[in-house]
């Protein structure tokens, strides 16, 4: 009997370690797997946090009805959402979204896609956090409820804040690690500060949302991406990172959110490549006024320059930020120590090639030189921050502020770099001027495009009035490299741009790309504009010739930059995802207080 009974315990035991195992493996499979599917397309997130309230935004595919709110201690409040149909998102031939796993397998052209917005305003609210959650309802009675989050009021001076200063994912491959790594790192973070370039093109939906390789912007910011990365046959799935259902979210415009000319028939990435400036489509537009306006409406104006230009309606739909004179454009904001300036300074990247077929920066092709409707007119700017120019004399008015010079913490962000390794930078942030030649019969041989160094509207304009008002701290991103410069005066000045993947630093023998031949002088290695980039403080990127360098430009390293108000430092983190295992390295900080 005895030998019977220690039979039992053992096929006992043997039974209890196959049922953890199994219970293993099947947790692993989890973690693993997708998210489940919901009638949610998007986690809410939060937005334009006041004194006492903030917004809460989620999107569905159905318009529904009962969207709301639930929130407090036990979810015994509610606040009803409002709702409204995104203009503008479609799919087209290049989507890889639902069952079109490769190009053109069932969009031929671009086609719409109905996705609803829903936003509730909740108020009464204090510095203290609490918890909510979104019910949504669709048309045939079946509602779904999210998981719990937390919100809460904007914190007043003297919180100390974790904020996250981030750009350019654009569904690149490091992005959903990044993230992830973020929260892992550091935890939940306060707010999110995103320096432009949040998707690739801004009016298909599936980057936003749901792309097929698990990688759309709002799954990589809620912790719900599914993202694969490989190296030597090893394959990691990251998921992102859980951070702004419960941090609000304050962006920049960055060329990636602006839309080029309107179309139904030609692809997306083709309208975004498509943007001329405005004074051209209103040159079109009176040229033929007749015909487009017969009735001289100034709403169809309004919408056929807009279509015939460029729009960030997309940008602007999904986003409620705080109320300025910019719109949704710029604006600025204080979250606790800190008094946040985001503006619209960005222009339309263009090949730098010279190649008669090239209409880019610098030239337009040949094919083209009699048609003005299909130049594209240079690397042009969307939206003027000259002095006197509407964003310019806002500027001034905010960092003459009481907000503005009263804050601890001055910070300033947007898109292009004023100072940088990168190759964005170049040529010149200022409007192409443009020269026709042409042959003593008339034919035109030439239509070439130049950028004077010294008319650089950042650094000749706005940088005198940054340092002027004791800024801080200048965030942008757009060349996809961590770097930082420092100013004669003690302005900082950071590009975190790494997070996905980077077109490199130009520097040594690694020369940009730039015009023989051109009158203007166009800089091919280091900071055009004179600064030189600071060594990370406390564990640069070493080379292969054991050099420790002043930048991180990587396609197997990312790296992300925090900012803690308690103590005023900005610290940088990279994480080589070929070493998934490995820990992430704080490489870089300093303070923004002397």
């Amino acid at each position: 009997m005895a030998d019977a009974s220690n039979g039992h315990f053992i096929l006992l035991g043997i039974g209890v370690l196959v049922v953890i195992a199994i219970g293993s493996l099947l947790l692993r499979l989890l973690q693993l797997a997708p998210p489940p599917v919901s009638l949610f397309l998007t986690d809410p997130f939060l937005q334009a946090p006041t004194a006492n309230s903030v917004r809460v935004v989620w999107f569905t595919e159905f318009a529904g009805s009962n969207h709301r709110v639930e929130y407090g201690q036990d979810f015994d409040r509610q606040a009803v959402a409002t709702t409204r149909k995104l203009s503008r998102m479609r799919e087209d031939r290049q989507s890889i979204v639902g069952a079109q796993l490769q190009e053109g397998q069932i969009y031929q052209q671009p086609v719409y896609r109905n996705i609803w917005r829903h936003e509730a305003e909740i108020i009464g609210l204090t510095a203290a956090r609490i918890p909510y959650r979104i019910i949504s309802q669709r048309e045939d009675g079946q509602s779904a409820t999210s998981r719990s989050f937390t919100l809460s009021a904007l914190p007043p001076a003297g919180t100390p804040l974790k904020i996250l200063l981030t750009s350019d994912h654009q569904l690149k491959p490091m992005t959903p690690a990044n993230l992830q790594k973020v929260v892992e790192t550091v935890g939940q973070v306060d707010a999110v500060f995103f320096a432009g370039d949040l998707v690739d093109v801004a009016d298909r939906a599936s980057e936003w949302f749901d792309h097929g390789r698990g990688n759309a912007f709002f799954p990589c910011l809620q912790g719900r991406a599914a993202y694969e990365l490989e190296h030597n046959g090893q394959k990691t799935r990251y998921t992102g990172g859980a951070i702004i259902q419960s941090a609000p979210l304050f962006p920049a415009i960055g060329n990636h959110e602006v839309m080029g000319r309107f179309s139904m028939e030609t692809g997306l990435g083709d309208q975004f490549n498509d943007p001329v400036p405005r004074q051209a489509a209103e040159q079109r537009y009176n040229q033929n006024a007749a015909q487009i306006n017969p009735v001289n409406d100034p709403a169809v104006q309004a919408d056929w320059l807009k279509n015939n230009s460029f729009n960030t309606d997309s940008y602007e739909e999904i986003f409620t930020l705080p109320e300025s004179a910019g719109g949704k454009k710029y604006y600025a904001i204080t979250i606790g120590d800190v008094r946040l300036i985001s503006l619209f300074v960005t222009n339309i990247w263009r090949m730098p090639g010279l190649e008669p077929e090239t209409r880019g920066r610098y030239r337009e092709r040949d094919a083209d030189f009699n048609q003005p409707d299909r130049w594209g007119y240079g690397q042009h700017i969307f939206e003027a921050i000259t002095p006197g120019s509407p964003q310019y004399t806002w500027l001034q008015a905010e960092l003459n502020s009481p907000a503005f010079q009263q804050a601890k913490y001055r910070v300033v962000m947007f898109h292009h770099p004023p100072h940088s390794l990168g190759d964005n930078i170049v040529p010149a942030y200022t409007d192409p001027i443009q020269t026709i030649e042409r042959t003593p019969d008339g034919t035109i041989t030439a239509i070439r495009y130049e950028y004077p160094l010294a008319a650089d509207y950042l650094i000749r304009d706005v940088m005198p009035l940054l340092e002027a008002a004791g800024v801080q701290l200048v965030f942008y991103g757009h060349s996809h490299i961590w770097n930082r410069f420092v100013s004669p005066t003690g302005m900082h000045f950071l590009e975190s741009s790494n997070v996905g993947n980077t077109y490199g630093a130009f520097t040594g023998e690694n020369q940009r790309p730039i015009p023989p031949g051109y009158t203007e002088q166009y800089i091919a290695v280091g900071d055009p504009n004179g600064l030189q980039p600071v060594m990370p403080t406390l564990a640069p990127v070493i080379n292969e010739l054991q050099k420790p360098q002043p930048y991180l430009a990587s396609n197997e390293i990312t790296a992300f930059s925090i900012l803690d108000t308690s103590t005023g430092i900005v610290s940088s983190y990279r994480f080589d995802t070929r070493q998934p295992e490995s820990s992430v390295i704080q490489f870089d900080q300093f303070a923004l207080l002397k």
